[in-house]
């Protein structure tokens, strides 16, 4: 691991009612250089397309696959993310978001937030993921 981990664990033991698999941790450790991405959405970076309306999982992977693609460009891959902030318009999408971003995070383990808001900024969408990354020295 890049990064020290503080308490690491998978949701399937601490949330054992809910069928979820993400490495995540209490707390991160993490010298280098930072890297901020904005939320990003199911949307083309190129066109500005908003993609997989009405597909909470396609829409999380698009999400995901972007998040992949700003990192490497940065110069990193997704085992230095630190810290995710996860925004759902309803929390009956938790379930899917979670299994499909757990496939892109196994074993990174970073810290994880998630909330539910009224809105994103446009109607389609319905999850935004914000993703902090270290670049170690």
């Amino acid at each position: 691991m890049l990064h020290k981990r503080i308490r690491p664990f998978n949701t399937k033991e601490t949330y054992p009612e809910q069928n979820l698999d993400n490495d995540l941790s209490q707390g991160v450790v993490a010298k280098g250089t930072m890297v901020f991405l904005r939320g990003q959405v199911s949307q083309d970076l190129e066109t500005r397309e908003s993609l997989h309306v009405g597909d909470v999982t396609k829409q999380t992977a698009k999400t995901m696959a972007n998040i992949q693609m700003l990192l490497e460009e940065a110069g990193t891959t997704m085992e230095a993310v630190c810290r995710i902030v996860v925004y759902l318009t309803d929390i009956r999408y938790r379930e899917e978001v979670y299994q499909e971003m757990g496939k892109w995070l196994k074993g990174v383990h970073p810290c994880s937030t998630g909330l539910v808001v009224p809105a994103l900024a446009r109607p389609e969408w319905v999850v935004e993921i914000e993703v902090t990354a270290v670049i170690p020295d």
